[in-house]
């Protein structure tokens, strides 16, 4: 698996942002059985440039905390057996499949652990994970789909043993 980070906010956590991020991304994959090795690609901003980008691709002016851009459509989350190795969503160098990009907000990594009563290493995992979902078709449009994501995202930051 390949995480492209890129940091446009400057990052003060005091745990190892990057190592986090390719832990969950993995465990996420692994879980899930993603067949194939993954390429994805994380940009860490700020307040303001989220919210510009939120205004940009989903008309809405106001910052979010975490963007998900995924590259693959899925009939049936997490279901990976029409994706085909020939297709144009994987990198021809790597061979790895492009599951597609993840922006997540700083600023609100460090507000939502305050308000919500964790950490921000908690958060900043959740935030991950939870894009990553979405990277890998799932959605929380509906009730159901919901109680899937939360399912899974609780599920899994219980295995990795960063707790609320």
């Amino acid at each position: 698996m390949t995480l492209h980070i890129e940091e446009e906010a400057e990052i003060t956590f005091p745990f190892d942002y990057k190592t986090l991020a390719e832990e969950v991304t993995a465990a996420a994959l692994e879980t899930e059985g993603f067949p194939f090795e993954a390429e994805v690609g994380l940009l860490i901003v700020s307040l303001e440039e989220i919210q510009e980008i939120n205004r940009e691709h989903r008309q809405i002016d106001a910052p979010t905390d975490v963007l998900s851009f995924p590259m693959i459509n899925y009939e049936t989350p997490g279901d990976f057996t029409a994706i085909e190795q020939e297709e144009d969503n994987f990198n021809p160098d790597t061979k790895e499949a492009l599951l597609g990009d993840i922006v997540l907000c700083i600023d609100k990594v460090r507000e939502q652990a305050e308000q919500f009563g964790h950490s921000e290493k908690r958060e900043y995992a959740f935030l991950i994970l939870h894009s990553v979902l979405h990277l890998l078709g799932y959605d929380h449009m509906t009730k159901e789909e919901s109680a899937v994501m939360e399912e899974k995202q609780r599920t899994i930051l219980n295995q990795m043993g960063i707790l609320r």
